[in-house]
This record gives structure tokens, sequence and C-alpha cells, in this order.
């Protein structure tokens, strides 16, 4: 079991959720090495739709009722909107600003939490927020010319976009009976189909596609996204909002690693001092305050335990039960 009676979180459930961000941190290498130039709308339909279609027929449950709009609306946070918003993002901000400004979100979930799902952030919890995004910035953030105000904008937004989408997940839970592989398949899907018709309008016709980028969209649909996401949305009913995002930094120290160990990139003394501390503040982001100074005042909440609803979530995966 995810968690014991006394409220410990398995190691394992953290090591599992942790392959998502992981995985994500190798879509920058995947992209580059693999895909068509200059199609990033197009690479984030075929993440997404695919692999929201394939869950779709491994889980052969659809939405019912409130779930029909509840699916859209978290489709488009954490898929649909975040995918081109990151993208933006990422053409217009100079070297690493739109993972850096993405790094925070653990503080933006901080908030969300306090106020969504009444959970209080001790000041631990912020401090190891404000932590992550430092070593993010020294892993990442690259000398460049004047930051751009619309790339700035975009990547604000794609991490907000994450950010209530993880917390609303957290908040809304999963029908009676539903897995976490029917509520990824929804999201993947209504987010797939938020995005076809804006990579349609804006970047044309799909490309033709060689056999070196089948594999590598079959890579990103499959492992990179169906898998990923699953594990993720998993994490999320499992543990805490807070535990799960302070797992995302993994995801551009995955992206560094990558590039040093397979694309012969530099990896400078400054940058291994930002992959300890981002890496510090993941596992302390994941550990249970047994005491502390709860910011805000009122009863105390602990990031540090899953909220509970009074049911078991299903371990059956067969039921029916870019830089990241």
């Amino acid at each position: 079991m995810a968690a014991d009676r006394a409220g410990s979180v398995s190691p394992a459930l953290i090591l599992l959720t942790a392959l998502a961000p992981i995985s994500w941190g190798t879509t920058y290498a995947v992209t580059t090495e693999f895909l068509p130039a200059d199609r990033p709308l197009f690479t984030g339909l075929m993440r997404a739709l695919p692999a929201g279609l394939l869950l779709l027929a491994l889980a052969r449950v659809l939405p019912r009722g409130a779930w029909w709009w509840k699916s859209a609306v978290l489709g488009a946070l954490n898929i649909g909107a975040f995918f081109p918003l990151l993208f933006l993002s990422a053409y217009r901000l100079p070297g690493g600003m739109a993972a850096v400004v993405g790094s925070v979100g653990p503080l933006f979930v901080a908030g969300l939490a306090a106020v969504l799902l009444a959970e209080r952030p001790t000041v631990r919890t912020l401090l190891t927020g404000i932590v992550a995004a430092l070593g993010v910035s020294l892993v990442v953030l690259k000398a460049a010319g004047a930051l751009d105000a619309l790339g700035l904008l975009a990547a604000l937004a794609s991490t907000a976009s994450m950010s209530t989408g993880t917390v609303l997940t957290k908040r809304w839970g999963r029908p009676d009976g539903v897995g976490p592989l029917a509520l990824t398949g929804w999201q993947l899907t209504a987010g797939g189909l938020l995005i076809a018709p804006l990579a349609l309008l804006v970047e044309g016709a799909p490309p033709a596609l060689d056999g070196r980028a089948t594999v590598g969209y079959l890579y990103l649909a499959l492992a990179n996204t169906a898998l990923a996401y699953w594990l993720w949305f998993r994490g999320i009913g499992r543990l805490t909002a807070t535990q799960v995002t302070f797992l995302g930094p993994l995801s551009p120290l995955t992206a560094t690693v990558v590039g040093w160990a397979a694309l012969g990139q530099a990896l400078t003394p400054v940058q291994v001092v930002g992959m300890v501390l981002a890496f510090g503040a993941t596992v302390a982001g994941q550990l249970r305050p047994h005491s502390g100074i709860v910011v805000g005042r009122g009863s105390r909440r602990s990031f540090g335990i899953p909220e509970r609803n009074g049911r078991k979530d299903s371990m059956d995966v067969t039921g029916p039960a870019l830089r990241r």
C-alpha cells in the first residue's frame, strides 16, 4: 500500500512518481535529435492525443455527469494550455529562463493548496521551494539578452496552469470505481483535442515523418506521456500536492545530465552546485514535517500526509477502476 495506517508514505510510491519528471527531462534531447524542427504544437499534439486515446482504450471508461467538464478543465490546465504556453516561453526567453520560472511551481502549489485544500504550508516548505528555484537557476540559466515580456508572461501562465491543475486534480480526486488510468486518459484526450486546432492554425498541415521521427514520437507518446502522466496523476492521488510538485525539479536536472552524457554538452562547477541544491530540495520536499512553524493562522495541517477521502485508491491499471 502507498500509505500505512499512520499516514507514512512508501518510498516506492515517491520513486515511481519521480519517474514522470525524469522522463520529461528527456524531451529536449528527443525533440532536437529525432523530431522535425519548429513544430512544437504538433509535437505537443502527438504527445497528448495518441497517448490519451490509448489509455481510454485500455481503461474503457468514459466520464459521467460533472466529470465531463472537470476532465475538460483538468485537461486544459495540465495539457492543452500548459504545452503551448511552455513552448511559447521556451522560444521567446533566453537560455533556460522558462525552466527557472517553472521551478517556482512548488511555491504556486503551496499557495493554491492553502486556499483550495486547506493545507497550510510550513516555513520549511517555503524555504525548500526557494532553494529548489535557486538550484534550477544555477543549472539552466545562462547570460543572454533582455527578457521578452510575452515570453515571461507565457512562462508564468504555464507554471500557474500546471500548478492549478495539480491542486484541482488533488481536490476533485476521482469518481468512485475509476482508476488513475482512466483519469489520465480523459485529461490527455481533452488536452490533445484543444491543441489540435491551434497546431493546424499556427503550423499548418502535419509534416512528413521519416523512421527516426516516428521512433521519437512513439517514445514521447508512450513512455514520456502515457506512462509518465499515469504515474504522475497516480502520485497526485496518494501524495500531497506539495510532495508531487517538489519532484518537478528532477525534469531540468535530467535534461542537463542527458545533455552532458548523450549530447556532449559542458557541465560547469556552478551547474553541479545547482544540481545538488535542487536535488536536496526535492528530497526535503518529500519529508514529513513532524513539527514546524505554519504560515498563517488556524489549525495546522501537514503537507507530509496525503489527504484521506474515505476510500482506497485503486491499484488496478487495467480495469475501470518540451522540457517537461
